[in-house]
């Protein structure tokens, strides 16, 4: 069926762009699995979380928050606060995720800060379907972080090991895609404008409140500047 030959040969294409998240997922899904065992859930209750949630630190959160008071209203506005950078992937993203049928809802669903970096500036090869490579990052993305979650829920029990610094695995592989991004383009306006917002809203409001100002700072610049930015681009 040309249907599945296209799927297959998407499948192919996107693999290769998720491998660096491969490794990252792998790591900090058994650090999450091993944390919810340190809790006294079971083995099923991470994998399920990742398959239901995907969250990723909201998942994290959310472990800790089952284990306290019943608390519904606080444990939504902590998982507001946690993932609303979302809010600004989900406006960025309208344009790339449209009139894809039902894969839309699967690509909101799954949309995570990984497959968002891969999805955004990853030209789809000639000849492959847009929806389909769109989708296969998005699911091999979710697909690596519940294996890890299932393995760390699995010898959870057994193994027992500081995992401090372990999550500095994803920072490096988002300094990697920007690096690999900041070769690619010749016009750095963009690049530039979001290293100085986030510079700025990090002096201004301190390491655990910059990211929502700041993220709401480069929307309101790539907004302001949206016409000058393409105009370089373009020239």
């Amino acid at each position: 069926m040309p249907s599945s030959h296209g799927a297959r040969k998407a499948l192919k294409a996107a693999f290769p762009h998720t491998v660096p998240i491969l490794t990252g997922f792998l790591f900090l899904g058994m650090t999450y699995g091993i944390y919810a065992r340190s809790l006294d859930f079971g083995f099923l209750y991470p994998t399920l979380m990742a398959v239901t949630v995907f969250a990723g630190s909201a998942e994290f959160a959310l472990a800790g928050m089952l284990t306290g008071p019943f608390d519904p209203l606080g444990a939504f506005l902590m998982i507001l606060m946690i993932n609303a950078r979302h809010l600004f992937y989900g406006i960025s993203m309208l344009d790339k995720y449209r009139n894809l049928g039902w894969k839309t809802l699967y690509l909101i669903f799954g949309l995570c800060d990984e497959s968002f970096s891969v999805n955004c500036v990853t030209s789809v090869p000639e000849g492959v379907d847009r929806g389909w490579f769109y989708f296969f990052v998005t699911l091999l993305n979710q697909l690596y972080w519940i294996s890890g979650a299932a393995l760390g829920g699995l010898f959870g029990s057994l193994l027992h090991f500081n995992t401090k610094g372990l999550d500095f695995v994803m920072t490096a592989m988002f300094v990697v895609i920007f690096m690999n991004q900041w070769r690619k383009d010749r016009s750095h306006d963009s690049a530039v404008l979001g290293l100085a917002a986030s510079v700025l809203c990090l002096m201004l409001f301190g390491p655990d409140r910059f990211i929502l100002p700041s993220m709401a700072l480069i929307l309101l610049g790539l907004t302001l500047l949206r016409r000058p930015i393409e105009g370089r681009a373009a020239a």
